[in-house]
């Protein structure tokens, strides 16, 4: 900054030319760009670029601000050259941070939409680049005890048994509790596999009287979808309605 902006004051000198962190200071953190906001936490530049350089390509690299919250530190420093461990692990654990911020604001109030299942587990499944399984264990009142993931498999496929699914649900003595896995395609449409999935475990929750609420597929957002996820009660498949019991068919009421 110059020795004439110096003698001004933050308001007189306008957004664009304050650093990031006095920006925030002085307009708050919504006034920051994503690039401005990942500076602050980047602190310094690398040789050559300056930091919201490197911020800036980081997001550009990575795809987008939320294909970067997914990475892992190797993948990070991979996708921009001069970033160290010390600034891969620094924004590995502000993203991880800010999905268990989300994660716990979500589990305080009852998942009753799978809209709201999903906003829980995106961070959690969406861009894994391998097909997982996970299970949403639900307390009576319909709000996350805690996600276990089942099984990891291939780029299309994982596979799991049945038990695998049901016995941290005995277990934890959850009420309830909802299946989902990723499709690394980012296409949520459900494959004859994962019917057969859903079939299979529905029978197995009614012989057992537990209580399988849904089967959510973890999709990407495209530009034109309405939805980035498939949600086998909203479709109300009829997987669920061949001698199921009421709760199978009506999924998120009042069934304690």
């Amino acid at each position: 900054m110059s020795d004439k902006n110096k003698s001004l004051t933050m308001h007189e000198l306008g957004k664009s030319q304050l650093l990031p962190r006095e920006k925030l200071c002085t307009y708050g953190k919504e006034s920051l760009t994503d690039a401005e906001l990942l500076a602050i936490f980047l602190r310094t530049g690398v040789k050559g670029r300056n930091v919201l350089e490197v911020a800036t390509d980081l997001i550009h690299n990575a795809g987008s601000l939320d294909a970067l919250a997914r990475m892992e530190t190797e993948e990070i420093k991979e996708i921009c050259k001069g970033i160290g461990d010390a600034k891969a692990a620094t924004i590995a654990a502000v993203f991880e941070l800010g999905g268990r911020a989300i994660r716990e604001a979500i589990k305080r109030t009852p998942l009753t939409d799978p809209g709201e299942v999903y906003k829980y587990l995106a961070s959690i499944l969406r861009w894994n680049d391998q097909e997982s399984i996970a299970i949403l264990l639900l307390d009576v009142k319909k709000q996350p005890i805690k996600h276990i993931i089942i099984s990891t498999g291939t780029l299309n496929e994982t596979i799991v048994h049945p038990r695998d699914i049901f016995k941290p649900v005995i277990i934890h003595k959850a009420h309830s509790f909802i299946l989902a896995h990723n499709h690394p395609s980012g296409n949520p449409e459900p494959s004859n596999a994962d019917n057969n999935l859903t079939q299979k475990i529905a029978e197995a929750a009614h012989l057992l009287q537990i209580k399988f609420l849904d089967h959510i597929i973890i999709g990407k957002p495209l530009p034109d979808d309405d939805k980035p996820y498939y949600s086998y009660r909203e479709k109300k498949s009829s997987i669920f309605n061949v001698g199921m019991p009421t709760v199978m068919t009506n999924f998120f009421e009042n069934s304690h």
